[in-house]
């Protein structure tokens, strides 16, 4: 047997469905200091550097993040490159 289930909500009502917890002060923080940080960034250079920087894991987890973002677009674009 098939059942198809269709929920139509909020992604706020959604979180709180789940039991995830709310990161919106969290995420707002990251993003300004994202934002400040890069006012600064006169070339790709500079912003390779700071990004490898901040990211966690240095390049391995730049690495996995590029290839998430890649799949993302891929997947965005219809496997198109």
């Amino acid at each position: 047997m098939k059942m198809n289930v269709e929920v139509e909500c909020t992604p706020e009502e959604a979180r709180r469905f789940l039991g995830l917890p709310d990161v919106t002060r969290a995420n707002e923080a990251y993003v300004d200091a994202m934002l400040k940080a890069m006012q600064g960034v006169g070339s790709v250079e500079q912003m390779q550097d700071y990004v490898k920087q901040m990211a966690p894991m240095g390049n391995l987890g730049m690495k996995m993040f590029q290839q998430i973002m890649e799949a993302g677009a891929s997947m965005a674009t219809g496997g198109k490159k």
